[in-house]
């Protein structure tokens, strides 16, 4: 029995970058994909956001004559063609996938209802979540937050380049530990970057919880779903 029913996960765009400077690199998005099809064959039901990083990222036109809240919709307008990439691949391995878009744009995608998601997701069909939540000023973590508590998801899963939350940097300090568990007061106090600040005050006011993990990891997400001990779940539950 899997530990979670409905997920949302959430990785960055830089993530499909892989090696490379720029663009997909096709290797690592049949690898998500192999994971995503693995944990949907246990019936797990998954909504998926995607950052644009591997396209285009704000701080690229910083300090131009690009006002921020149109960098912002270049931003979202990357995640876009991640998710139709992604969702081409998924389909090739046989898995039924779904694009939806915080903006109108029916001839790339469905516009984004949140009851026409939670229908997609309990039939079993994968529900990619692009444009981020629509406005600008906002990052794709507070998009996942959004779209995870409006799908009504048992956690968001956040993809990083780590493998959890450590006492210390990693790359740095061999002693450093992973945490297994936070609460959201003890990431307030200890200043612990898990999210941006609206996606974790989001989170922290529905209770949803968070699990920061590396999804490069061989196994990690399916041993998430599985119940074991992966990454640093952060909840409201004592840690």
């Amino acid at each position: 029995m899997p530990a979670y029913q409905r997920i949302l996960l959430k990785f960055s765009g830089e993530v499909l970058m892989g090696r490379q400077d720029f663009g997909w690199d096709m290797h690592i998005i049949e690898q998500v994909a192999d994971q995503v099809k693995a944990i949907q064959a246990q019936g797990v039901q998954i909504g998926l956001v995607i950052g644009g990083g591997n396209v285009f990222r704000g701080a690229q036109v910083q300090s131009t004559k690009i006002a921020r809240s149109t960098a912002d919709q270049m931003g979202m307008l990357a995640t876009l063609m991640n998710g139709i990439a992604l969702r081409d691949v998924l389909q090739s391995h046989g898995v039924q996938a779904r694009l939806m878009s915080a903006w109108s744009m029916d001839a790339l995608a469905e516009t984004f209802n949140a009851d026409a998601a939670k229908k997609a997701l309990a039939q079993g069909d994968v529900v990619i979540f692009a444009g981020g939540s629509g406005n600008p000023f906002f990052t794709t973590d507070t998009a996942a937050a959004l779209r995870g508590i409006e799908i009504q998801a048992d956690v968001v899963l956040k993809a990083t380049k780590v493998d959890g939350i450590y006492t210390r940097d990693p790359n740095k300090y061999a002693d450093a530990q992973r945490l297994q568990t936070l609460t959201y007061e003890q990431v307030i106090q200890q200043d612990i970057a898990v999210m941006d600040l609206a996606a974790f005050a989001l989170c922290r006011e529905h209770a949803m919880p968070i699990r920061v993990f590396d999804m490069l990891k061989p196994g990690a997400l399916e041993r998430i779903i599985a119940g074991k001990d992966e990454g640093t779940l952060v909840s409201k539950g004592e840690a």
